[in-house]
């Protein structure tokens, strides 16, 4: 084979070898052929026409984080503030992105700062501090259909610090300090409250307890009364039944003894004179005791006029 032409094929292929572009995972490049728009290259390898076809720009499809520096806004209530923002956006499409705007970063840091001072010029301050929720949504709204004829896709629309004025922040210090203050002083005293309350329903609570501990011992100790009353009844009535028991058996050895009707009639006012040193009031004798009685008393007095003799 000629040298020339080997020379020749050894040219082509370091010109194809030069010519093969592979492109990443998550990137673009956008491809022009004599200076206007051909192709976008996704992810692998291309092979560009040597001298006709160039990469005009090489784009990430990542989400990227543009942090913009603090833009001063006034509130409604005329109240100057610094707003710093960060936007995280991602490129959709390539071409739009290359031929869409000049400096893409730049304009949408334009466009963030307009847009933040429309939506604060419509709050006050208080509404500032307290809306960023819905100052992000509205932001993200904005921008995301102001880029998207660019190519662009805005994610998320944070507020990164929101800075008043020094005097503005020295009196919401002082009135958050007192909003502590006052809070403070609400809850000691609902503490105080509650305790004073716990301890009304404890003193509340043993003097019912004491109470029925009294009245159970009330009950006991008359309980316990009314049971010595019967026994000590119960004892009495036994040593009587005893005592009847006895003299009935006395009596009935007397008989067997063949005692005459005197002897048994004394017996029994013995045993009447027994019975009478109890608690009754009142006695009744039998007449044939009556009679033995007033017998007794002749014979003491014959007995009594004799000694006298």
């Amino acid at each position: 084979m000629p040298f020339g032409l080997i020379g020749l094929v050894v040219i082509l292929i370091l010109l194809i070898i030069a010519n093969v572009r592979i492109v990443p995972q998550a990137y673009a490049s956008v491809v022009e052929r004599l200076g206007t728009y051909l192709a976008t290259w996704d992810a692998g390898i291309h092979i560009k026409i040597p001298l006709i076809d160039r990469v005009a720009k090489r784009v990430t499809l990542k989400e990227q984080v543009a942090d913009f520096p603090p833009q001063p806004v006034i509130t409604k209530d005329n109240v100057t503030m610094s707003i710093d923002t960060v936007v995280f956006y991602q490129i959709m499409d390539p071409k739009l992105y290359t031929y869409g705007v000049d400096n893409p970063i730049s304009a949408i840091e334009n466009l963030t700062a307009t847009t933040l001072r429309n939506i604060i010029g419509e709050l006050e301050l208080d509404q500032t501090l307290t809306s960023r929720e819905i100052i992000n949504d509205k932001m993200r709204v904005s921008l995301d259909e102001a880029t998207d004829p660019w190519g662009i896709k805005v994610n998320r629309v944070e507020l990164k610090n929101i800075a008043p004025p020094r005097e503005i922040q020295e009196a919401m210090e002082k009135q958050m300090k007192a909003e502590r203050e006052r809070r403070e002083s609400i809850l000691r005293s609902e503490g105080e409250k509650k305790s004073a309350i716990l301890e009304a329903e404890g003193k509340k609570e043993a003097a019912i307890l004491n109470a029925e501990a009294d009245k159970q011992s009330q009950i006991l100790r008359a309980e316990a009364k009314k049971e010595a009353t019967i026994k000590e009844a119960e004892g009495k009535a036994e040593a009587i039944r005893v005592v009847q028991e006895a003299n009935a058996a006395g009596i009935r050895a007397l008989k067997e003894a063949g005692a005459d009707e005197s002897v048994l009639t004394l017996k029994s006012l013995e045993a009447f004179e027994k019975a009478a040193d109890g608690q009754a009031t009142k006695i009744i004798i039998p007449s044939e005791i009556q009679s033995i009685a007033g017998l007794s008393k002749s014979i003491a007095e014959v007995v009594k006029e004799e000694v006298h003799k």
